[in-house]
């Protein structure tokens, strides 16, 4: 079946296919990213240990950058390592810096796998963020952090999904590949226009 047919037959079943009506409530304590008036909702589970999520970040902030009318949020889904929920939380109390984007593509960029802390330190503290501040943040708001760790795996679990990345954008999960291209035949989808190949 060609890739068209394919997004068509998407189009037709609708987002319950993605079981859309949970995918669209938002979590407001969850970091957000694209343009908070967008008209397409993107979200996005990942883990910084996995080399497929490492891949399809790049893909997703080009569609979102060149797009203009996303809103993203962000899913830390650490379900790989210990490493990765060492990693999740650190990106999650950049947010009290308003720095998260800023940690989550640093750790995004990271190479290899199962990163050891002070290796994630050492990239997070590259990429400017203030690690007193952080560190101070990860204590104080410890109970927030793991709270939304929870909430996104209660979401991912509602969902049905069982690995990393899965990206859902405008209510539907994301198949065939994830890549700028792709990612903007779903936006269309989701605005009810056909997919653009």
């Amino acid at each position: 079946m060609k890739r068209r047919a394919f997004l068509a037959i998407l189009a037709a079943a609708g987002p319950a296919l993605a079981r859309a009506g949970t995918v669209e409530a938002d979590d407001p304590a969850a970091p957000h990213g694209g343009n908070e008036s967008g008209d397409v909702l993107v979200v996005a589970f990942f883990d910084y240990n996995c080399p497929f999520c490492r891949r399809a970040e790049p893909e997703l902030r080009r569609f979102i950058e060149t797009d203009g009318r996303i809103r993203l949020v962000y899913k830390d889904w650490p379900v790989l390592s210990d490493a990765s929920v060492v990693g999740a939380r650190l990106a999650l109390a950049a947010a009290y810096q308003g720095r998260y984007e800023t940690a989550h593509r640093a750790l995004m960029a990271a190479p290899g796998r199962r990163i050891a802390l002070d290796q994630m330190r050492a990239i997070l503290q590259g990429a400017g963020i203030d690690m007193t501040r952080l560190d101070a943040d990860a204590a104080g708001h410890a109970g927030e952090i793991g709270a939304q760790l929870a909430r996104n795996d209660a979401h991912a679990r509602e969902l049905g999904l069982t690995a990393v990345p899965a990206i859902l954008v405008g209510g539907r999960r994301v198949v065939g590949g994830f890549d700028q291209e792709n990612f903007s035949e779903f936006a269309a989808l989701a605005r009810g226009g056909a997919p653009g190949r």
